[in-house]
């Protein structure tokens, strides 16, 4: 008797660990293309939404959301219209990604590196702004890429256009963040501590601008601050600057979306 029972429990445990098994098998999703740019030539007519790619060398597809244009996938790696989602947030969070693929939010360093990694093929960045008075502007740059985790995902862009002004390179010299790494609240890498402004000592820019960025003596670009609404949105320096586009005092966007195309 004891025998039997202990062989009736083996195979409802052999047939419970099938099943697992079988659903985890169906519900995998499987990859849609390397990347947004590829999706796009494979299918012309595919419209905005989110994907699951795979990259070459990369084990584990992952999601993202793709704008899908005239010329060419857009893979969207930030996105802020509001206050929902704080990016005040760790190095382990920037790695891996936080928010909401259809809202506000951050794709993941290790993924954007995943994707621009390979330098056989190039890759456009393309910043968009919109302000609290109904103006937008573009800022586009050649041959982006990151480096890799070890080299705290080093920012590479080449050259400029678009007409918000080249805020990374920076709005006066000594401030260009075209080739730092990345920094954020617990990991420091602008190559700035203290940074001088004048006669006022700052701390790591990542505690005093807010949120991670590519900080070179904090400069002039810095999109991942806090969130100011229209009514709050002057003289913070935590706030989502531009500073190119708006160079009256320290103004925080309205909204803003950065993303890659492979070309």
């Amino acid at each position: 008797m004891k025998s039997l029972t202990a062989c009736c429990v083996f195979t409802l445990a052999f047939l419970l660990s099938c099943t697992e098994q079988t659903k985890k098998q169906q519900t995998a999703v499987p990859s849609q293309g390397t990347e947004c740019t590829q999706i796009k030539a494979l299918s012309p007519q595919a419209s905005s939404g989110v994907y699951v790619i795979q990259p070459p060398g990369v084990k584990t597809p992952f999601k993202v959301y793709c704008i899908m244009q005239p010329d060419g996938g857009w893979t969207v790696f930030q996105r802020r219209s509001g206050g929902a989602v704080s990016f005040n947030m760790k190095w382990a969070a920037y790695k891996n990604g936080f928010g909401n693929l259809t809202q506000d939010h951050w794709l993941g360093l290790k993924n954007v590196y995943s994707l621009t990694k390979n330098k056989s093929k190039k890759w456009i960045m393309r910043v968009d702004l919109w302000d609290h008075e109904g103006g937008t502007a573009f800022a586009q740059y050649k041959n982006f890429r990151l480096g890799s985790e070890k080299a705290a995902y080093k920012l590479h862009v080449g050259k400029y256009r678009g007409n918000a002004g080249d805020a990374i390179r920076g709005a006066y010299g000594g401030i260009d963040q075209n080739g730092y790494g990345f920094s954020t609240i617990d990991r420091d890498n602008d190559g700035c501590s203290p940074c001088i402004f004048g006669d006022i000592a700052e701390t790591e820019c990542s505690f005093s601008e807010g949120g991670g960025w590519w900080y070179s003596r904090c400069g002039s670009a810095r999109l991942n601050g806090d969130w100011h609404p229209a009514s709050d949105n002057i003289g913070w320096a935590s706030g989502l600057h531009w500073d190119t586009w708006k160079t009256d005092a320290p103004y925080s966007v309205k909204a803003t979306r950065m993303m890659i195309k492979s070309v």
